[in-house]
């Protein structure tokens, strides 16, 4: 269609035509829209009266309702069932049970799904269930629409394996006599062989002998191929639920049969019933029966169809281990070889020509030849079994190199997938398969890489452990290219799009630490960790290339390097300028928390990550609050009571210094959390302090009882002469008075020397509402030593579990004690100098 311009147009008639033409297609277009929308006649028919409950709405909607308001009906039976069963199986399974013999194909299929629902549910008991819905299955088995008929027949057979064998018999059993007669449909008869096949664990071997297995050979041998390639994919299981015995007399008889058929179909079909049942079958079957027919079926299979080479590729790993205790030495080189040839089916050989000169081939044998490589690629580890593993590089080497570098990529993306079981084999000789590894990892595609990495510390951990390098430093050595191969697969993820494989290789990437070695790590990896979380766009790869940074740093031991590490992770990351990667600074803490001891986080990252209470953006302040407890379950009382005492003030700056409500609000959440916390105690250093404590104690108390004793003689010398000079009433008064006096000023001594200077302006806070509920709300905080202010006091609290540890330490509470002494003593001597001096004016 032609663009509409308006703004130079021609109105002549030969342009003119074309914009009608333009406009009448804009129309079409418009139409289906028109169309989609309700009329007010429609609307009123599909409202429904809002009163009404859901048993009498689902029962009115099937009644009356349009098909699509049935439908919702139906798909709503497992709820109708949960919350009102009795009511539902007496008032709506009867109306859908009439819905249905005239209902789409959509409704049967919801009905279908919501029946095999509710059984799985067990919203009613089985037996409920089936005098309930069975006879529905039943009746509808057998639809005219194969899909519709295919989901019934799927819940049919989910319900035998839930019914009673009784009501199995009766209800399901008995009628599949007269429904697998040749005088039934086509459809009736394909229902009957898989219902025999489900039914076939459900009875004693007698019973299937006696009712199943003459209809499964009348089966066996129907006019329709449809038929015969059905019933012959259920004879495995009818073969495991009558025995050995009849197997080997009954079944296996059919199978051989079934295998010279007419129909590919049904040859392919007997095939793979062959392979499942070999274990089935004694050392004499499988030489003289199934050997022969497998060899026949192989040397068919290049001038049959090539589906059959498809299914021959995919089985070939369990047919050669199966039937290896039979092979003559001659057979096992055959059936290798007939491996090789698969595992190069389409491909041109070295020389530029194909084997067979064959013409350009369609793109549909392309595609089955690629299905082929693809098994062939699949059962690579089962036949380095076959051959043994000690055999591997003169077998099967040749093989795995090609499907390694085979051009398409489902064949390399499953051999990246069995590259791990391949390792496992061969253990001590793994080194012989290093250059494949690398060529995966340098695959250009993603899917390999993704399909690789899903193992490889596992990869790399059998590689430097058993590989030929046995010196001290890594095994890996010996390999100079896989290090640049780790780090291009990692770069080529990045560039994608597919952030997912990024982010699963950045956690697989955590393992190098016990491949190579730390300075490996240290100047190829580590940095590149810190960029993706500088510079990465995906939070997930972010977070997970922060955890394997971590974990490089934690087995990293060399102290410059860490200390370089942690540097730039508080000055890139915690002070950085994006308010992005400080929130990414703060998941690298949490790992932090993970990985390291309580003291090494303390020690580098409990105050940075407390510098966030100040930072401009919301968000990073509400992350923090989140973390808040962790970080305080790092802290040990009473080694890490300072960072404790910074905790709190952080908590009470947010709480009254928080203008988002939001972060407030979490904040005052977090304060509750705090407060239920318990302080791990170190009860060595607290031991340690007590002993300090107590020693400072008793010279405090030694020196004050000198002074005390000093100032006993001193003040009775004074009284004896007072005693001489000074009446005693007099005497007495004054003395009371400047005692008082002497009290008051110690009190207020102690009160203004008892708050720390650094807390003194605490109740100029502006929000004092805020600090005041902080200091109800955190008083017993973590029950350990823990600050309350007022507008009046200094008070410390503590409980038995956090010991004697106090925020006022042993040198302000000494010195507290050496002022007020002070000040009792210059009282005193003060007033022994009033006293002399009223004395000698009395005697003058």
């Amino acid at each position: 269609m032609r663009p509409l311009t308006f703004s130079k147009m021609d109105f002549s008639q030969s342009n003119l035509f074309g914009y009608i033409e333009d406009l009448q297609e804009l129309t079409i277009i418009e139409r289906p829209v028109r169309r989609s929308l309700k009329t007010p006649e429609e609307i009123e028919r599909l409202t429904v009266d809002e009163e009404l409950s859901d048993i009498e709405r689902a029962v009115y909607l099937l009644s009356s309702g349009q098909d699509i308001q049935g439908t919702s009906v139906v798909a709503n039976l497992p709820v109708l069932m949960r919350q009102n069963p009795a009511e539902t199986l007496r008032r709506v399974l009867p109306k859908i049970r009439e819905v249905l013999h005239v209902a789409g194909v959509e409704m049967q299929l919801t009905a279908a799904v919501s029946f095999l629902t509710v059984l799985q549910e067990e919203s009613v008991s089985i037996h409920t269930y089936s005098h309930s819905f069975l006879h529905i299955i039943l009746q509808n088995l057998e639809h005219r629409d194969a899909g519709v008929s295919n989901a019934w027949l799927e819940t049919l057979l989910a319900v035998i394996e839930a019914l009673p064998k009784e009501t199995v018999r009766h209800e399901i059993l008995n009628p599949l006599v007269s429904k697998a007669q040749l005088a039934q449909t086509l459809q009736s008869r394909l229902v009957s062989c898989k219902i025999m096949g489900k039914v076939a664990n459900k009875f004693e071997a007698h019973i299937i002998k006696r009712e199943v297995l003459p209809l499964v050979k009348s089966l066996c041998q129907d006019v329709e191929y449809e038929v015969r390639t059905c019933m012959c994919r259920q004879l495995e299981h009818i073969a495991r639920g009558i025995g050995t015995e009849l197997t080997k007399t009954v079944v296996l008889p059919e199978l051989v049969e079934l295998a010279r058929d007419e129909g590919s179909s049904v040859r392919l079909a007997a095939f793979e019933t062959l392979v499942n049942l070999l274990d089935m079958f004694d050392a004499d079957d499988r030489s003289q029966t199934v050997l022969p027919l497998v060899k026949s079926f192989c040397e068919k299979s290049f001038k049959a169809d090539e589906s059959i080479l498809v299914s021959l590729s995919f089985h070939l790993g369990k047919l050669c281990n199966g039937l290896y205790g039979i092979f003559t030495p001659e057979q096992h080189l055959r059936f290798l070889e007939f491996y090789k040839k698969l595992s190069t089916l389409g491909l041109q050989q070295e020389n530029g020509h194909n084997d067979n000169q064959l013409q350009l081939q369609t793109l549909e044998q392309e595609k089955k030849y690629i299905s082929v490589r693809k098994n062939c690629a699949y059962n690579f580890p089962a036949m380095m079994v076959f051959v043994d593993p000690k055999n591997f590089h003169l077998e099967l080497y040749s093989i795995f190199f090609c499907l390694c570098h085979d051009p398409e990529v489902p064949v390399r993306y499953t051999m990246a997938i069995s590259f791990f079981e391949v390792a496992k084999l061969l253990n001590s000789d793994v080194h012989t398969i290093h250059k494949e590894l690398v060529t995966l990892l340098q695959d250009e595609s993603l899917e390999v890489l993704d399909a690789l990495v899903g193992h490889l510390p596992e990869i790399l951990e059998l590689m430097a452990n058993r590989g030929e390098n046995n010196g001290s430093e890594s095994k890996l050595l010996s390999i100079p290219d896989l290090i640049p191969a780790l780090t291009t697969a990692e770069q080529r993820a990045a560039t994608s799009l597919k952030w997912r494989t990024h982010e699963k290789l950045l956690q697989k990437y955590a393992c190098l630490p016990h491949i190579i070695s730390s300075d490996q790590i240290y100047y190829r990896f580590l940095h590149r960790m810190l960029t993706i979380i500088l510079t990465n766009n995906v939070l997930p790869v972010q977070k997970a290339a922060a955890r394997t940074l971590c974990i490089y740093l934690r087995y990293n031991r060399k102290q410059e390097q860490r200390h370089e590490v942690i540097q730039k992770l508080i000055e890139q990351l915690g002070q950085g300028k994006s308010y992005w990667n400080r929130l990414r600074f703060l998941d690298t803490c949490e790992f932090i928390m993970e990985l390291f001891s309580k003291s090494f986080f303390c020690k580098y990252f409990f105050l940075p990550v407390l510098e966030l209470t100040h930072d401009p953006v919301a968000n990073v302040r509400m992350k923090l609050c989140y973390l808040l407890p962790k970080v305080k379950s790092t802290l040990k009382i009473p080694t890490d009571k300072h960072l404790l005492q910074q905790l709190e003030l952080c908590i009470r700056k947010l709480l009254c210094q928080e203008k988002d409500k939001d972060v407030l609000t979490i904040v005052k959440r977090t304060v509750l959390e705090l407060d239920r916390m318990e302080i791990s105690v170190d009860a060595e250093q607290l031991e340690k302090e007590k002993q300090q404590t107590e020693g400072r104690s008793t010279n405090i108390n030694d020196k004050m009882f000198e002074k005390k004793r000093r100032d006993s003689k001193a003040s009775s010398v004074l009284a004896k002469s007072i005693n001489l000079s000074v009446p005693g009433s007099s005497s007495g008064t004054s003395a009371g008075k400047e005692e008082k006096k002497s009290k008051l000023v110690r009190s207020q001594s102690f009160s203004t020397q008892a708050l720390h200077p650094k807390y003194s302006n605490i109740d100029k806070c502006p929000n004092k509402s805020s600090a005041t509920g902080y200091t109800s709300s955190v008083s017993g905080m973590g029950k350990s030593c823990m600050l309350s202010f007022s507008d009046d006091s200094f008070r410390t609290h503590s409980t038995g579990s956090s010991g004697n540890a106090a925020f006022l330490s042993s040198s302000s509470s000494r010195n507290l004690f050496n002022s007020a002494d002070q000040k009792n003593s210059g009282n005193k001597e003060s007033q022994s100098r009033r006293m002399s001096i009223k004395n000698r004016k009395s005697n003058s």
